[in-house]
């Protein structure tokens, strides 16, 4: 690994700017969660997961689920659907219904709401392991003085970071290619009752978006990156993870303020390392001092079962 010290020499920054060296914390953290209060992670293993959403229990895929489940089988019959992914792309298939599920229902997420809703995909329009990143978030943009702060959201699909950061007090701008799930966003603005925040909400490619500010001299206090391993922008653009991250968070890196800062990166890539992603924020953010943490975020379950892993991630803050 890097040594924390050795900044680049030929990036183009001041040398005072060089002299702040990156503090990395030098291994790689796991973030356990039990996810919003209204979630529940009940049960895993064998190749399933078995959630609480609110009222609505579902049993879904989780490929890296591979040990023995600790609840007994009639406890995972009480499941309202099951998901069972196709043969040829297992993030799609269709939900066998057991019990009444209504076309959507509400799910608390600290003081905002999100809507959720079964549809032909397996997500259900939230991911509960995200809830340490937005508390994270929000303790950054608490330090934001003499302004209000600004957060950007790319691939913010249906918005409940975007939502917790605007009721926080932020000015926010939500990016996504998808207009269904920007609509979906705006639905779960209205049902917390923040049709009034200053959320700007962007149907755009987000590299393209990113590009744009930067010409632009925006700068943002706090930004959140999820993206999907592959995608289409509105306009056909293609995203591949490992093709267009390096570039994007090279142009992130250049929106984030020059004082108080974050950047959070949320990575659900198949044959993936922390590692890799680490080494890449160290790359793009170095020169700018602060502080980097890396790891996994995983589910933990009720009453003490296997901790589910779910997605990689790195931290960046400048101070």
């Amino acid at each position: 690994m890097q040594d924390a010290h050795d900044v680049s020499q030929s990036d183009g920054h001041t040398a005072e700017r060089r002299a702040r060296a990156l503090e990395r914390s030098g291994r790689l953290d796991i973030i356990r969660t039990r996810g919003p209060s209204d979630y529940a992670l009940l049960d895993s293993g064998q190749g399933r997961k078995l959630e609480r959403f609110g009222d609505i229990i579902v049993d879904r895929p989780e490929p890296q689920a591979l040990w023995s489940r600790k609840l007994a089988s009639d406890t995972w019959s009480r499941a309202h659907a099951v998901f069972s992914a196709s043969a040829d792309d297992e993030d799609k298939g269709k939900w066998r219904f057991d019990k009444p599920v209504p076309d959507r229902w509400p799910v608390k997420v600290g003081e905002v709401t999100v809507t959720c809703r079964l549809q032909g995909l397996w997500h259900v329009g939230l991911f509960p392991e995200q809830a340490p990143h937005w508390d994270w978030m929000l303790g950054e943009i608490a330090k934001v003085s003499g302004e209000r702060p600004r957060v950007l959201n790319l691939f913010a699909y249906t918005g409940a970071a975007s939502l917790l950061a605007a009721r926080a007090g932020a000015e926010v701008t939500h990016v996504d290619a998808s207009k269904k799930a920007i609509q979906w966003a705006k639905e779960n603005q209205a049902a917390s009752g923040l049709s009034d925040a200053p959320i700007r909400w962007i149907l755009d490619d987000a590299a393209k978006f990113v590009a744009r500010e930067m010409r632009r001299g925006k700068t943002y206090h706090a930004i959140l990156v999820d993206p999907p391993k592959f995608g289409r922008g509105p306009d056909g653009e293609v995203w591949d993870l490992f093709e267009g991250l390096p570039a994007l968070l090279k142009n992130a890196a250049q929106l984030l303020a020059p004082e108080t800062s974050a950047l959070a990166l949320t990575v659900y890539a198949i044959r993936a390392s922390a590692l890799a992603f680490e080494q890449l924020a160290a790359d793009v953010l170095g020169a700018r001092g602060g502080h980097l943490t890396a790891g996994e975020l995983a589910l933990s379950a009720e009453g003490g079962g296997a901790a589910v892993p779910t997605s990689l991630f790195v931290r960046w803050t400048s101070s």
